[in-house]
């Protein structure tokens, strides 16, 4: 299925090269001068080397259709990670090398995400769209402070780093966007 460079995504498979590629990074440029182009980070497949690749707004990719099969995660032990499809129960082990670092860390027992498959052989793992994590450490709260334009550092749970609001403190519960660690709003 072709695509606009513009709709690339992080976690997407596509063909280039005569080879399969998982977009891991994406870079949106638009120079002084000449065309805006899209810097992306491109990890192999099959021997897993990293390729950088700039691809012009207006240039077609080929993304791989791949099958997104539901399932939920078991537990790991070692490099291993254990699902469970959620339709007929049965179990895929998939090794860390297939899986983000970042996905890896934040991975919890019962977490659904999905896994795409390319002819029956699993290519990568999606995390649910939000993730739920607790502030770990951030700056102290100023009283009278409300939530503005200015947002501050902060370290969660599971080693994540992001930026805040003025208004949250450690200990909070903040929904984040999962493909790039973006704040959304404070969990209730």
């Amino acid at each position: 299925m072709k695509i606009g460079a513009n709709e690339l995504k992080v976690g997407n498979i596509i063909q280039h090269n005569n080879a399969l590629w998982k977009v891991a990074k994406l870079a949106h440029t638009q120079p002084g001068k000449g065309g805006a182009y899209i810097q992306a980070e491109l990890k192999n497949i099959s021997n897993q080397s990293k390729l950088n690749e700039r691809f012009r707004s207006s240039e077609s990719i080929e993304r791989v259709r791949s099958e997104q099969i539901e399932h939920q995660f078991l537990f790991r032990s070692g490099d291993d990670f254990t699902f469970m499809n959620s339709v007929n129960y049965e179990q895929t082990i998939l090794n860390k090398s297939i899986i983000e670092d970042d996905t890896a860390n934040i991975l919890e027992d019962g977490m659904n995400v999905i896994i795409e498959f390319f002819d029956e052989k699993p290519m990568n793992v999606n995390l649910p769209e939000q993730i739920i994590l607790k502030i770990i450490e951030t700056e102290a709260v100023v009283k009278g402070q409300t939530a503005s334009s200015s947002y501050k550092p902060a370290l969660l749970e599971k080693n994540i780093k992001t930026t805040v609001p003025p208004h949250i403190e450690v200990g909070d519960k903040i929904k984040l966007n999962s493909k790039d660690f973006t704040y959304i709003e404070k969990s209730k």
